[in-house]
């Protein structure tokens, strides 16, 4: 350390922050070389080695009074702060990931399976032509002008057909949640 710091035996330098710079620009580059192989993301590595600097500004005193170079000793704060987090992410439990659990998906499946078979059952209840405008509109994605041209009939005639086969297949639903 005393070749970094040029100062004499136990004396600290007048600007620590200037040391712990000069530190970094000498060593950030290979220390954060090293930490890289052992941590998962980037932003790992860099708190690792952010930390092991944040410790060699805490310990300028002893390592200014010490003639060993500095290098081995930040390369082993790295080591031990490696070793810490890979300890800390082995006690904390696994994280949950962000999809359903299988058990869910199936709940989900069957949900859609009756929810399908209920709108269908509904959907035989209404007229053919009041179904044949709302099939054309909501399940092939035609517009009510689109629908009119396809069926031969008045813009408005399909705009009034699909209002009446919605308020009829939500009848029918409503009706069906009661007796359920």
């Amino acid at each position: 350390m005393s070749a970094i710091l040029n100062a004499p035996r136990g004396e600290l330098p007048r600007d620590a922050d200037a040391t712990v710079r000069q530190l970094y620009s000498r060593h950030a580059s290979a220390l954060y070389g090293y930490v890289q192989r052992f941590c998962p993301d980037r932003a790992s590595a860099d708190d690792i080695v952010q930390e092991t600097f944040i410790r060699a500004w805490r310990h300028l005193p002893q390592l200014s009074a010490d003639d060993r170079p500095i290098r081995p000793w930040l390369f082993r704060v790295a080591r031990n702060l490696l070793t810490d987090a890979d300890r800390a992410a082995r006690s904390r439990p696994v994280t949950v990931q962000a999809e359903p659990v299988d058990d869910a998906r199936d709940d989900t499946r069957l949900d859609q399976v009756l929810d399908r078979q209920l709108v269908s059952a509904a959907l035989q209840h209404l007229s053919p032509e009041h179904r044949t405008v709302l099939v054309e509109t909501f399940y092939c994605g035609g517009t009510a002008a689109t629908v009119a041209r396809q069926l031969g009939i008045p813009h408005g005639t399909a705009r009034s057909r699909l209002h009446y086969a919605l308020h009829a297949l939500r009848q029918q639903l409503q009706d069906h949640d009661a007796a359920a």
